[in-house]
């Protein structure tokens, strides 16, 4: 009865894990929706809805201490724990970039992108599509699955550097437009973060799974 009682706990944990992420990815898709006509008033609506986000981490932590103390855990146990309360903590953050990439649509005051945005959005989607499939293979404990997908984080860090040079090329033939620039690097910057944590949840669902932390987000470097 103890071990049903737990196993029930731990689907409706999981169950718990996607609802978060599913926050942060509607968070993250509003915030570059945002930005790409400069929204003002949907940003400040992202910004304050992060409060949300940090919540249901908290609650996520507290649970699991509760299950500690109360379900007699064993080590298979402990590592589903720890699985949940890292993966709520990388969305935490991720929800953090969202509210960062809101406060650069704000950032602009009045003046236009320096550029449309193309490789931005790109970056989002890769970013996101990794990420939804990383929560999917937490539920299904599908090691490989996880394994596959931190091998796209080198498609994020290939945009992430075009977009740098194409905005360092801007600054330098106008230098009026270094400010806004910068706005534009520091959120491709946010969601090359993002695709690096999502490989952290990858690297927890592999642990989880096998109960060996292997490190699959190696540099290209």
């Amino acid at each position: 009865m103890l071990r049903q009682s737990y196993s029930k706990h731990i689907k409706d944990l999981e169950q718990e894990v996607t609802q978060m992420g599913e926050m942060v990815i509607s968070a993250i898709n509003r915030a570059v929706e945002a930005l790409k006509i400069l929204d003002a008033a949907e940003a400040k609506r992202i910004i304050a809805e992060d409060v949300l986000i940090n919540k249901k981490r908290w609650e996520l932590e507290e649970k699991c201490v509760d299950l500690i103390a109360t379900q007699q855990p064993v080590a298979s146990d402990l590592r589903e724990m720890i699985a949940v309360l890292s993966i709520s903590t990388d969305l935490e953050r991720m929800g953090d970039y969202a509210e960062g990439i809101s406060k650069i649509v704000l950032l602009h005051g009045n003046e236009p992108l320096v550029r449309p945005l193309v490789d931005i959005p790109q970056m989002a989607e890769i970013g996101l599509s990794m990420l939804r499939r990383s929560l999917e293979a937490f539920v299904n404990r599908d090691a490989k699955a996880a394994e596959a997908i931190c091998t796209e984080d080198d498609k994020v860090d290939l945009l992430y550097e075009q977009v740098y040079r194409v905005l360092v090329s801007c600054m330098i033939e106008n230098p009026r437009t270094i400010t806004r620039a910068t706005y534009l690097i520091w959120t491709a910057h946010n969601l090359e973060r993002i695709a690096d944590r999502v490989t952290n949840i990858c690297e927890r669902v592999v642990y989880l799974v096998t109960g060996a932390v292997p490190e699959v987000n190696v540099s290209r470097y």
